[in-house]
């Protein structure tokens, strides 16, 4: 199978979303020709093969970071990317198309389908249909929710990552489309720790951590906030805010603000390797994230058997539970959130209950079953664009069959 993934922004740029789509391409490459859509910026080749996926770059226009987009090139990576993807077209044969993200992708997919006769399957992420923490989000725009409509209605499948992610596309947008949920999924880690005398933390240290990009949705401010409240308590607990972003001054301003300063350590962007070690060193994964499409970080958590203490909104409530995983939180109640993190740190025998039902239930969500359940899908989606059919209205006509 040829596969052409398009994404606006793959790994070193952007986040989970960016991330997830290198772990699938790098997984189906090893039986499959993968070529992925992207942008080029800074010092990025315009052309590379990584981890047998061949990364084509097209130029975009005023994005400065690794980490974070912006309008300017969002925009014109859908320009470059529909005419540097035609080029591609006119000189190689593709048999299916995996576009990530509804919007800023979704034209390039949308046109690069249309203008090869490829069918073409629409990954959502979440953000890109709804994030609370945004005034442009789409769901509160009508022309954006027209657009979101139309390229969902193009498309000839659509995943999402979680319930909550499939069901805000029906709530906005098309109902009618069930789509297919395929949780996202991460690389089994190294049992790699970290060791805490190399940042200067004792044994008796408390070491809370959160990962992502440093932006309002993450809600970092209330685990500064939440840090202090431990500190007034006699909790021995620090925070590793584990990314980059253009909070971070703002951030640094509220540790300040709370008295905190030396108790909330800035990790800045690591590697992935990185990243794990220091969760292996930590205690309990907090989250006091607005909503999240699906939660990789969480897994990630998990996956170093940490106890994880997040709100209850967000495609993290697929595989969270309650009392067994962590704590799971009513939205924004802050109390209940510190009184949760208060009682894992008082409570040793049951950090690490939870810390191995949260490793034994990350399992299924390693990287090989979700690039298998995304092969399964794109071989139907061939199938029925050869048969003159667009899959997800096959989906519809069986699900109104067997009611």
């Amino acid at each position: 199978m040829r596969i052409l993934f398009c994404n606006y922004e793959y790994p070193p740029l952007g986040g989970g979303g960016g991330v997830i789509n290198a772990l699938i391409a790098q997984e189906l490459a090893k039986t499959h020709d993968v070529t992925v859509l992207t942008s080029q910026c800074m010092d990025l080749p315009s052309e590379s093969v990584e981890k047998g996926v061949r990364v084509i770059r097209v130029p975009v226009f005023f994005r400065t970071e690794e980490a974070v987009a912006n309008l300017g090139s969002m925009f014109t990576y859908v320009v470059s990317g529909i005419r540097e993807g035609k080029k591609l077209l006119r000189a190689e044969q593709f048999d299916v198309i995996n576009t990530h993200f509804v919007l800023p992708t979704g034209p390039v997919g949308a046109a690069l389908a249309r203008a090869g006769n490829i069918p073409n399957v629409l990954s959502l992420h979440g953000g890109d249909l709804y994030d609370p923490s945004k005034a442009m989000s789409p769901h509160r725009h009508a022309p954006l929710r027209t657009i979101i409509r139309r390229l969902l209605r193009r498309a000839d499948m659509v995943l999402g990552q979680s319930k909550n992610t499939l069901g805000n596309m029906h709530e906005f947008y098309t109902p009618e489309i069930e789509g297919v949920r395929i949780p996202l999924a991460i690389t089994r880690p190294s049992p790699e720790s970290a060791v805490r005398a190399d940042f200067g933390f004792s044994d008796d240290d408390m070491l809370l951590a959160t990962v992502g990009r440093l932006v309002p949705r993450k809600g970092i401010d209330q685990l500064i906030s939440m840090v202090q409240k431990l500190r007034d308590r006699d909790k021995k607990a620090r925070l590793l805010i584990i990314g980059a972003g253009p909070e971070e001054e703002n951030l640094r301003a509220a540790a300040a603000e709370h008295d905190v300063t030396e108790f909330i350590h800035f990790m800045g962007f690591v590697t992935e390797e990185e990243k794990m070690r220091l969760l292996h060193m930590s205690d309990l994964y907090v989250s006091t994230s607005q909503h999240e499409g699906f939660g990789l970080v969480y897994l990630e958590g998990m996956a170093c058997g940490l106890p994880v203490v997040c709100y209850n909104y967000g495609g993290q409530t697929d595989f969270l539970t309650d009392s067994e995983t962590g704590h799971v939180v009513e939205l924004n109640d802050l109390d209940a959130f510190t009184d949760s993190c208060e009682a894992l740190i008082e409570n040793p025998a049951q950090r690490k209950q939870m810390g191995q039902t949260s490793k034994e239930r990350v399992e299924e969500y390693f990287i090989e079953n979700c690039a298998r359940r995304h092969e399964t899908i794109f071989n139907q989606t061939i199938q029925a664009h050869r048969n003159g059919q667009k899959a997800w209205k096959l989906q519809q006509s069986a699900a109104m069959g067997s009611d």
